[in-house]
């Protein structure tokens, strides 16, 4: 073995890595199965949290491959070349974890067989309606961007079509962020600030998952990152997550301001259990303290994978917080009054997710890692500076 070159290890490397993805993709496909065959009633879902597990992947997933693409935005639309030659890869993050939340959204909800209706019979009164609208036209603009891009005659329309999906991203994420603020039956959501909160924690999430990629792309081709480079996207990634930080902080002071809510709030930052374990020491801890901690600490070689890392764990927490607790709480119903029934109104919902649930978000992210592996493989997407 000592004798073999080290491309020989290399390619063998990558029939590893898709053979370990490809396993966890069919995984998650044998909990679809298991899931469809027996119902629901095998997972920890219930009448009041129908939204489990699966879709804290899923919207990961959607609004991460939303901010991914801020990194070709900064390059095509305002001419940055440092990060222009970091889009094709950006491209195809987004393309791979759409692909990989949209599976695990599809085959969460029960009948998958019946999403041909929801794409040919359109309701324009629904937000999902408008997402089937969103989601496609993402694709559509991100692979012609990719065209720009890759084919020299094209290449006069590189900054069009980056705008086009400049614009379309914003609007995808404020849909995504829509589907909850239109929510009226979950005292959690129900806020204009839910749109701008999503497309901000988009932009540090999809950073987030952008450094980490591109520093095992780096690692798999024996390649440096340059440190100057390294130097300007870490202080673009502290900036996010102050932002995002802020918008969550405003979400939670506005529903304080309503007396209604003030219910909700306490639940989810004191006395909800699990929800404020993971909100403060998840999401504030984990997810932007330490963080920033080792993106701003004086005199300290920055270790951005560890502080993307943190981040991305961070948005695992706030999200398991955001929609497993948002549907946990009751629906006020009779204000000043209490409502109680066999149907379990007034009460706090108790949710276990099961092995089937996490099988299936990590199939979606595995559907993400085989698709971001072939592209980088296949393709010359790896940054030219």
């Amino acid at each position: 073995m000592s004798g073999h070159s080290p491309l020989y290890f290399k390619n063998r490397l990558y029939y590893v890595l898709l053979a370990a993805g490809g396993l966890v993709a069919l995984a998650g496909m044998f909990a679809v199965y298991l899931m469809e065959h027996h119902g629901h009633v095998i997972t920890g879902m219930n009448n009041q949290v129908v939204w489990g597990l699966p879709h804290v992947f899923a919207i990961f997933l959607i609004v991460a491959a939303s901010g991914v693409l801020n990194v070709a935005s900064i390059g095509s639309v305002f001419g940055k070349s440092i990060y222009k030659a970091r889009a094709p890869m950006a491209s195809l993050l987004s393309i791979a974890m759409l692909a990989g939340g949209l599976a695990v959204l599809m085959l969460d909800l029960g009948r998958p067989d019946r999403l041909i209706v929801a794409a040919t019979n359109i309701n324009f009164t629904s937000v999902f309606a408008w997402n089937v609208v969103l989601y496609t036209g993402m694709f559509s603009l991100i692979v012609i961007y990719l065209w720009t891009m890759m084919e020299r005659r094209m290449n006069g329309w590189n900054k069009t079509a980056g705008l086009a999906v400049f614009a379309w991203r914003f609007i995808l994420t404020t849909g995504t962020g829509l589907i909850f603020a239109f929510l009226p039956a979950r005292q959690a959501y129900g806020s204009a600030i839910l749109p701008p909160m999503f497309i901000v924690l988009s932009f540090a999430w999809g950073l987030a998952v952008f450094h980490l990629v591109q520093a095992v792309t780096y690692a798999w081709n024996e390649r440096q990152h340059d440190p100057a480079i390294m130097e300007r996207t870490k202080h673009l990634l502290g900036i996010f997550v102050i932002g995002s930080l802020y918008l969550v902080t405003v979400y939670h002071l506005t529903n304080l301001y309503f007396a209604q809510q003030v219910g909700f709030v306490r639940f989810i930052l004191i006395e909800g259990g699990i929800y404020p374990a993971l909100f403060w020491l998840g999401y504030i801890v984990l997810g932007n303290l330490l963080p920033l901690g080792l993106i701003y600490w004086p005199e300290r070689k920055t270790n951005c994978v560890a502080a993307s890392v943190l981040v991305i764990a961070g948005a695992f927490a706030l999200l398991y917080v955001f929609i497993i607790g948002g549907q946990a709480y009751p629906l006020d119903i009779f204000p000043g009054f209490t409502a109680s029934s066999s149907f379990g109104d007034g009460q706090i919902a108790s949710y276990s997710p099961s092995i089937y649930e996490l099988l299936l978000g990590l199939g979606g992210l595995a559907i993400a890692f085989l698709l971001t592996t072939v592209g980088v493989r296949i393709f010359n997407f790896m940054p030219q500076d």
